[in-house]
């Protein structure tokens, strides 16, 4: 191997900062930016690093390029299955998936204020806890490409921006999702509204699946039915994801109050 060729050595990186986000899950996170234009976010700046001098002039760019760390994400796939494939899977370096080799990602977001190390945006893609490597500016006369080629997104057709799909709640599954939201804390109705505004189909990847002829999601230990009405996704019941006799368990390792509580209250519901 020539010296050109040789590889180099370890490289460090440090993060600057941290987002603060709805989306806690990889399911739950936008599949890029533009699907979720309105989506707020804050990144956090450490202190004590002169980073509010690196913030001086950025309250003047409307738009910034975030890049950061896939920090859920362990090894990588050569190939993958984006969420717009109809023709199988993809080489990773040809999608704009979050298993490559180095975990770095890199999304355009709407910069709405800066507070101190505070930034406030809008249209991110990342995860709450992600940690953020460095900030750059927009620039549209150089960014921006209007006429570039979509590769396989333009050959099936798939090309994003696609609208979202509206999620509706039937009564019963509003007042579950209530009622788990003030016994557990978990934002149930938000984060089955980011995942199912995306799409409905079945994904292994965002916890959907087919079941009994219907549509199944998964949000935790809950399980969350619901149909497809052309381009309206209507939620029609949630259930526990632990089946009877595990809600019977008692003693250390059971299964949490909450489940067996919920249970009782609907005990018409499956467990799914």
């Amino acid at each position: 191997m020539s010296a050109a060729a040789a590889p180099p050595g370890p490289l460090v990186l440090e993060p600057i900062g941290v987002v603060h986000a709805p989306a806690a899950s990889r399911a739950e996170a936008p599949r890029q930016p533009g699907a979720a234009p309105d989506l707020p976010a804050e990144i956090r700046l450490y202190p004590g690093r002169n980073f509010e001098h690196a913030l001086e002039d950025l309250a003047g760019w409307d738009t910034l390029w975030v890049l950061f760390w896939f920090h859920l994400n362990r090894g990588w796939r050569p190939k993958v299955l984006p969420p717009r494939s109809t023709t199988g899977r993809k080489g990773v370096f040809a999608t704009r998936a979050p298993h490559r080799p180095n975990p770095l990602g890199l999304s355009a977001v709407r910069l709405e204020r800066i507070e101190g190390l505070r930034l406030f945006i809008r249209g991110g893609d990342m995860l709450d806890g992600t940690p953020v490597l460095d900030l750059k500016p927009y620039v549209p006369y150089t960014d921006a490409h209007p006429a570039a080629g979509s590769g396989w997104l333009a050959a099936a057709a798939t090309a994003d921006p696609l609208p979202a799909w509206v999620v509706a709640f039937d009564p019963v599954a509003a007042e579950q999702a209530a009622w788990i939201e003030a016994r557990t804390g978990l934002p149930l109705r938000e984060r089955i509204v980011a995942t199912l505004a995306l799409g409905p189909q079945p994904h292994p990847y965002r916890r959907i699946r087919r079941s009994g002829g219907g549509l199944l999601l998964a949000v935790r230990e809950w399980r969350v039915r619901f149909a497809v009405e052309g381009r309206a996704v209507r939620v029609s019941a949630i259930g526990s994801g632990f089946r009877p006799a595990r809600l019977a368990e008692t003693g250390a390792g059971a299964t949490p109050e909450a489940h067996r509580e919920y249970r009782a209250r609907w005990p018409d519901q499956n467990c799914v």
